[in-house]
């Protein structure tokens, strides 16, 4: 039995030792077809055509949004070239267009003051927001002690305390500022805590057994996890953001878009108030695809940011 094995391993390397060594036979055929192989031109990648899928999906996207917005644009030109709508009412896209032009440095100046109370009252609710939604998530205390009273602050319309901010903080930016971080508040805390509780306990549970302490389990799994969550927030509060410093505007205050628009609708300039209307919603739009810039750099691993993934079963 010995003698046979030792036949068999030395068979076994003389045939390995032939098949390395000989350039004809059934190796040599099979170098022959790797290098057949190999001399084909790779495949393509698709890199090359990422541009252009990308700009045919970005036409995709905006061609119906465009379509209806042009039907808009149509049919409110029809009714007010017609007349059957007066035009201190109702004015025509060209109307609208010559105030934007004829009042641009004193609207763009209230636009500058609408988004800096916006900008800042954004920030600042996200930074008070997701450290809200951290105390909550993390202690049972403290979301009895904080939640109540976060969803009353919530349901409070932020109209009827504008001028409480105004008596308390003045005239200036401070209290649009304020009302701004109020409205932004509250989705920011709400899409925190399900993003931050919808973690994977095994995940926590894996970190603790591998040493990670609280700070770095959070950095490191809770945070990201979280991500998809707090954006969605993160976007919804944006745009409110806007309409809380335009309602802070409506009370005391002698410049911002909301002071245009008493101005416009005290003086019946339909023109005036359609494009600080306009200006209003560009902002909310501008700060929104900010946000969801930021979504896909921060989340490109998420599903709903690769592009050919089923969201449903359909």
């Amino acid at each position: 039995m010995p003698n046979q094995a030792a036949d068999h391993g030395i068979g076994l390397a003389a045939e390995n030792r032939s098949e390395t060594t000989t350039p004809t036979g059934a190796r040599a055929g099979t170098s022959t077809e790797v290098t057949a192989r190999s001399a084909r031109p790779p495949a393509p990648t698709g890199r090359a055509d990422r541009p252009g899928i990308r700009l045919l999906r970005f036409a995709e996207a905006l061609w119906r949004p465009a379509l209806l917005l042009a039907a808009v644009f149509a049919a409110w030109w029809l009714v007010a070239a017609l007349g059957w709508m007066p035009n201190y009412l109702l004015p025509t896209p060209g109307q609208v267009w010559e105030t934007v032009i004829e009042d641009w440095s004193f609207l763009m100046r209230n636009t500058y003051v609408t988004l800096y109370e916006t900008v800042i009252g954004f920030i600042l609710a996200a930074l008070l927001g997701l450290g809200t939604a951290v105390l909550i998530a993390y202690s049972r205390t403290m979301e009895k002690a904080i939640y109540p009273i976060v969803l009353f602050a919530q349901v409070i319309p932020k109209i009827a305390i504008a001028p409480l901010l105004v008596v308390w903080f003045g005239v200036g930016l401070a209290p649009k500022i304020v009302l701004a971080v109020l409205i932004a508040f509250f989705p920011v805390v709400i899409s925190g805590v399900a993003g931050l509780r919808s973690t994977d306990p095994e995940l926590i549970d894996l970190s603790a057994t591998m040493g990670a302490g609280p700070w770095k389990t959070f950095r490191k799994i809770r945070f990201p996890n979280s991500l998809p969550h707090l954006m969605a927030g993160l976007k919804v509060a944006v745009t409110l953001a806007v309409v809380g410093a335009v309602v802070g505007e409506f009370v005391g205050a002698d410049e911002g878009l909301g002071y245009v628009l008493l101005l416009a609708n005290g003086n019946l300039d339909a023109a005036l108030l359609f494009a600080d209307l306009f200006l209003m919603s560009l902002i909310g739009i501008v700060l929104f695809v900010v946000v969801e810039v930021a979504e896909a750099l921060l989340i490109p691993w998420h599903a709903s940011r690769r592009t050919g993934v089923p969201l449903t079963t359909s």
